[in-house]
């Protein structure tokens, strides 16, 4: 009596701080607490079947390993049907096998793994904040340092021009007959050092405009029309036709500007990638947008031909489009390659992207481990109810059974009472039940029978959780020619 009290408490003592670490033994050291009332001839059922439930709840939330769980669950019922099946155990013992047991393992579990998706779901969503916040800086503090470069090259162009201006008149005065050589000498000094100046500008702005380059290219560039672009390209031996349909509006310099990059960066790359093909570049004004479409024929026969275009400068080609809310396509066609831009006439921030462009959280690999994140809580919320439902019928319908086995397979006592030896069974086959009581122990069945005649075991009500006295009908062909009650309980008379 006392190791009966003292072990169960030594295993859950090792079993909870061991689940911290092995949580996966944990739950096999109660499971074993759990088994020991299959030997029970009382009731399978103790008080350590909600510790196993909770332990199991704890494998869930602390174990991402599905496989470890499912070898533990696996061996635990392994060492339950085994022992089932060596002690020779009764219906009732089987049906707290097959379901008790399974459902204090599986579905606490299930719950636990919903709690720790959970979790993981909050916690990535903090670390998305985090770094949307660290984005955001970065973002900023970028912002800020275009302002400067631009203030730089501001500055540049116009206290470069007053400096020169300043060393272009004191170069006037240096020459004036009226000053004395003394004068010549102040004025030459000035013209020489505001000269310096205007080179020590020019190089400190060189070197801020470095990391600029967008914006030096702006500056450099923005006077040059896309018709000039084009008679430069062919000046170079490239043939180029430029078609323009419809009337071109006053597009803003954003907008003009891109239309250039779209020209441009178009003409690199057939260049470049199809050397010798021809260009047909098609500008179309209508319904406040205009459409930029660039196309080169495949490259003459014999000619290197690269890799087809589209990494770096398309990139940044994309970039720039879709910041003024138009869209950029770039597909292989006919053998070359072809650039379809559309630009709004106006700056539109949000206008709408390209079908072929995904969205910005699609490519974000924050939103893509918070999307898987969601996923995974939503199949494990999903399986957290569909499997214990699933266990929950199962369990219904294999009670149901069995309580239709048990309640078919009674004989009355009065009926068993009125029954006479040497009777033929076509007389009282209408008081027999539908079929034998199907769960008869072996110890009953292995009592010793009249020579030559065939036994049938009937239950003697239909106390489905009790063990209840069983008959014994012998029959020699169809007479009867024994009966006996066989006490169901072992300490029963």
């Amino acid at each position: 009596m006392a190791l009966g009290l003292v072990l169960p408490v030594l295993v859950l003592a090792a079993a909870v701080p061991v689940s911290r670490r092995w949580p996966g033994a944990a739950v096999f050291l109660v499971h074993a607490l759990c088994t020991l009332g299959l030997a029970n001839p009382v009731t399978p059922a103790n008080a350590y079947l909600p510790a196993l439930a909770v332990l199991t709840y704890l494998l869930g939330t602390r174990s991402t390993d599905v496989r470890s769980a499912l070898w533990v669950f696996g061996g635990c019922m392994a060492m339950d049907l085994a022992l089932c099946a060596v002690l020779r155990v009764g219906a009732v013992w089987w049906f707290y096998t097959v379901s008790m047991l399974p459902l204090a393992l599986g579905l606490p579990w299930l719950v636990g793994r919903y709690r720790q998706a959970r979790r993981a779901l909050v916690h990535g969503g903090w670390q998305r904040a985090r770094s949307l916040e660290r984005q955001q800086w970065f973002v900023a503090e970028q912002a800020r340092l275009r302002e400067r470069t631009r203030i730089a090259a501001d500055m540049h162009d116009s206290l470069g021009h007053e400096l020169s201006l300043i060393a272009l008149r004191a170069g006037a005065l240096e020459l004036s007959p009226t000053l004395t050589g003394r004068d010549r000498e102040d004025i030459a000094e000035l013209r020489a050092a505001v000269s310096d100046a205007v080179g020590h500008l020019r190089d400190t702005i060189g070197v801020l405009r470095d990391g600029a380059d967008a914006d030096a290219e702006l500056t450099a560039s923005r006077v040059e029309s896309v018709e000039e672009l084009i008679d430069r390209a062919r000046e170079s031996g490239v043939t180029v036709e430029l078609r323009r349909e419809g009337v071109a509006p006053d597009l803003p310099p954003l907008v003009d500007r891109a239309l250039y990059r779209v020209v441009q960066e178009s003409l690199t790359n057939a260049i470049k990638h199809a050397p010798g093909s021809q260009v047909r570049v098609r500008i179309v004004h209508r319904g406040g947008r205009t459409e930029v479409i660039v196309g080169n024929s495949a490259p003459p026969a014999g000619s290197a031909q690269a890799p087809v275009p589209g990494n770096n400068g398309l990139t940044g080609l994309r970039e720039r489009v879709l910041v003024i809310g138009g869209t950029l396509r770039a597909t292989p066609r006919e053998g070359g390659f072809e650039v379809v831009a559309t630009l709004p006439d106006r700056v539109s921030p949000e206008g709408p992207r390209s079908a072929d462009e995904p969205p910005e959280s699609a490519r974000s690999e924050s939103a893509r481990r918070l999307t898987e994140a969601r996923r995974s809580v939503r199949l494990r919320f999903t399986a957290a109810f569909l499997v214990p439902f699933g266990a929950g019928l199962i369990t219904l319908v294999s009670a149901a059974v069995l309580a239709y086995q048990l309640a078919t397979c009674v004989l009355r006592p009065a009926d068993y009472a009125a029954l006479q030896i040497g009777q033929d069974r076509a007389d009282f086959a209408d008081v027999l039940p539908a079929q034998p009581f199907p769960y008869t122990p072996d110890t009953m069945k292995a009592r010793p029978a009249p020579v030559g005649a065939t036994c049938e075991f009937y239950r003697s009500n239909s106390n489905l959780l009790d063990q209840v006295d069983v008959y014994r009908l012998c029959f020699a062909g169809s007479r009867l020619i024994a009966k006996e009650v066989l006490p169901g309980k072992p300490d029963s008379t």
